[in-house]
């Protein structure tokens, strides 16, 4: 009996220890130093590759919860991050190498985890198998999954930024289609008269970008088809009134009036509590995001759970093809974890391979496989990546937004905050009592 996990990232470590650790044989493959994907440089497991912060630590913020659930998951990560930890104010922070290292040395000498260093490049057609490959999965097992999820996987992130529903001023915000088409409650619209327009869009293509890698954008047509709005915007002042900002078919009900350009912003959930841009795809860095954006009208104070971002980025349309628990829905056998599956961030991508790990443990033993409550951080991640929206899906990483609301509403910001993550550990803790889910 024994269990296959591909890829020794952050997620396919995870996975491969929550297996080991129920006393299965685990077969772990990494194609490192073998071959290297295009951003990774060290032949050790679990390579943390853009930054060594691993988010803030305060348990009352939604990646301290996520950390703090995994860590009372029994995380192989959460171990070695505490145990390779620097001082990073509120934050927590690693030496990244002796974290990678740290993991390696704990995946090498489990006794029932068996590493291979070779590429697969087809997907097992027996047994258990945890597809963990991450973002630059390697094209020839990419072409497969594709095949298999029946075209279902992207392999260009361009992606719009998502903002709070209860962030937004409402006062400024309507609620429309165009034409009265589809329903008012699909879209709200940010109107914007022309002097407002005019500081937004200087604002706009002047703003700092984040650098591009050559891999990221290898395919120009690619590229060109997900174009920035920033990039859009220098082809000329009114490019943008003509495209993702026309005001055609809109009016604002506090004017009457036809705006003179309008930011539409799509529901993200079936919730209504997150909402994107329509037409934001964009390189600009974090920092300048939350400042050009703060400048349409209603989203001053937006708060934003994902910022755009362009690169290539390998990942499922889960909601099509992912139930909540990792497995696929047409085999149950086969389960995947980390940023391939839609979530995003280090610490986000080891929770979906300890899930996906625990399930496959489940399903080899003939139980029930489990989905952590959505209250929950974890819960609530997974439930995103099965339910999220099918025609526009965005990859997501912990925030409250996802988390259902408490009622009821708490006002303060801090407050609402502790008490999300005060019944997520409650919660937590009864589930982990009731399926006997040990901690370390």
């Amino acid at each position: 009996m024994s269990i296959r996990v591909i890829g020794a990232g952050l997620a396919g470590c995870e996975a491969a220890w929550q297996i080991a650790e129920a006393g299965i044989e685990t077969e772990l493959y990494e194609m490192k130093p073998v071959k290297f994907s295009p951003a990774h440089h060290n032949s050790n497991f679990a390579e943390l590759i853009c930054s060594n912060s691993l988010k803030a630590e305060r348990v009352e913020s939604a990646a301290g919860l996520l950390k703090e659930e995994m860590r009372r998951l029994g995380s192989l990560l959460m171990q070695c991050a505490d145990s390779c930890r620097v001082p990073a104010g509120g934050a927590l922070a690693v030496d990244r190498d002796a974290f990678s290292e740290a993991v390696t040395q704990k995946i090498g000498n489990h006794p029932h985890i068996h590493i291979h260093h070779e590429e697969i490049k087809e997907i097992p057609g027996d047994g258990i198998t945890v597809i963990a490959t991450g973002p630059l999965t390697a094209d020839t097992l990419a072409a497969q999954i594709s095949a298999l999820c029946g075209g279902s996987l992207s392999f260009f992130d361009a992606a719009a930024p998502i903002v709070t529903a209860e962030s937004l001023d409402m006062d400024k915000v309507f609620a429309a289609s165009r034409y009265d088409k589809g329903g008012d409650d699909a879209y709200l619209n940010c109107p914007m008269n022309r002097e407002e327009y005019e500081r937004f869009y200087a604002a706009l293509i002047s703003a700092e970008r984040a650098p591009v890698h050559d891999f990221d954008v290898a395919d120009p047509k690619v590229y060109e088809g997900c174009m920035p709005v920033e990039v859009m915007g220098q082809r000329g002042q009114d490019t943008l009134r003509f495209g993702p900002l026309k005001p055609v078919g809109l009016r604002d009900p506090k004017t009457g009036h036809r705006p003179w350009a309008v930011v539409q912003l799509r529901r993200e959930d079936k919730a209504g509590t997150l909402f994107n841009l329509v037409g934001f795809q964009t390189n600009l860095k974090f920092g300048e995001q939350k400042r050009v954006f703060g400048l349409i009208p209603g989203l001053e104070n937006a708060e934003f759970v994902r910022y755009g971002v362009m690169h290539r980025n390998t990942f499922l349309n889960s909601p099509q093809v992912l139930h909540s628990d990792y497995s696929l829905k047409m085999n149950p056998n086969l389960f995947f974890a980390g940023q391939i599956t839609g979530v995003e961030g280090y610490m986000e991508s080891a929770s979906s391979g300890m899930m996906a790990g625990i399930n496959a443990v489940r399903r080899e033993n003939n139980e029930n496989t489990l989905t952590l409550p959505g209250t929950t951080m974890i819960g609530a991640l997974s439930r995103y990546i099965a339910a999220g929206s099918e025609t526009n899906f965005q990859p997501m990483g912990a925030n409250f937004g996802v988390i259902p609301p408490i009622e009821p509403h708490i006002r303060d910001k801090k407050e609402r905050y502790a008490a999300f993550s005060a019944r997520a550990l409650h919660e937590l803790n009864e589930m982990m009592l009731a399926n006997q889910l040990s901690q370390y």
